[in-house]
């Protein structure tokens, strides 16, 4: 199973990761623009836009 960050922690290296379910387990419908974002480095994954909601990511 790939690593899963949360949203709060801090990104473990450069690059592109996938929205991969809320923390809460609510069903979510993203739009594919929100389902993926790119950090770098030490930048906090941040939660879903469009519900403000904490969010499951793993690096796509």
């Amino acid at each position: 199973m790939a690593d899963r960050y949360k949203t709060g922690e801090k990104a473990p290296e450069n690059g592109k990761y996938e929205f991969d379910g809320l923390t809460n387990g609510n069903n979510s419908n993203p739009t594919e623009d929100e389902k993926h974002i790119s950090l770098q480095s030490g930048e906090t994954f941040p939660p879903l836009r469009s519900s403000k909601e904490s969010a499951y990511w793993k690096k796509a």
